[in-house]
């Protein structure tokens, strides 16, 4: 019997898998401002169909959500590769991030920082995406089964990715940005979101800027805004 990764491999074969990566990179990603070199290289480097679900994997370049199961999805590409830019990782640097998913973004992560770590509330998706980071050879990767959804654990990191939505941010993940560090996160309830990236400008400062405006599913256990009843 052939698992089902070799059965979607046929499907995949069918046509030119590279030819499909580059045309996402040119007519999703490009347009999407995504310009940085060194992101649009490692699109080609981190083999995206690999993090995809074997249900799902033709649709691997596609421009959309992709589902993983019990209501998570993976990013459009655009979107991953929108957020990998506006972090702007640098090599020495380390990354925390709340949602691993499928992983991908978690290996896109991991090939521009010296050290990433990834909670996962979902046992099943975390156990997922660790046997395909394990199968990439990624070791500097750290994968939590947890929440981290309003903060995790007592480190400091120069960038922090929420990958699901939060109505609010809580002050925790602010708490976890070293000196200079980014946190990128989509904040608001449904239909109106905002893609949002904070940057540690001083102690105790820090300036949001509004990025674009999307919709994707809430990150379990996040933060609500206290409403008053009168």
């Amino acid at each position: 019997m052939q698992s089902g990764f070799a059965g979607m491999g046929r499907v995949m074969g069918s046509f030119d898998i590279e030819q499909a990566r580059f045309n996402m990179v040119e007519q999703q990603i490009r347009p999407w401002d995504v310009l940085d070199q060194d992101v649009l290289d490692l699109l080609f480097v981190v083999k995206r169909e690999d993090y995809v679900p074997a249900a799902h994997r033709a649709l691997a370049f596609a421009d959309i959500e992709i589902p993983l199961g019990g209501g998570a999805a993976m990013w459009w590409p655009k979107m991953e590769a929108r957020v990998l830019q506006e972090v702007a990782l640098k090599p020495l640097e380390s990354a925390l991030e709340i949602g691993t998913g499928s992983g991908y973004f978690t290996a896109l992560l991991a090939s521009s920082a010296s050290a990433v770590t990834s909670v996962e509330i979902d046992e099943r998706l975390a156990a997922d995406a660790k046997l395909r980071l394990d199968r990439a050879g990624f070791d500097n990767i750290d994968l939590a089964v947890g929440d981290g959804a309003r903060g995790w654990g007592p480190g400091r990191y120069d960038v922090v990715v929420l990958t699901g939505s939060t109505p609010v941010l809580p002050d925790k993940l602010f708490d976890q940005l070293k000196p200079g560090g980014r946190l990128f996160a989509i904040v608001g309830d449904a239909p109106a979101m905002t893609a949002q990236i904070t940057r540690w400008t001083a102690p105790g400062a820090r300036v949001t800027t509004n990025l674009f405006e999307t919709v994707v599913t809430p990150l379990r256990n996040a933060q609500s805004p206290v409403r008053f009843e009168f």
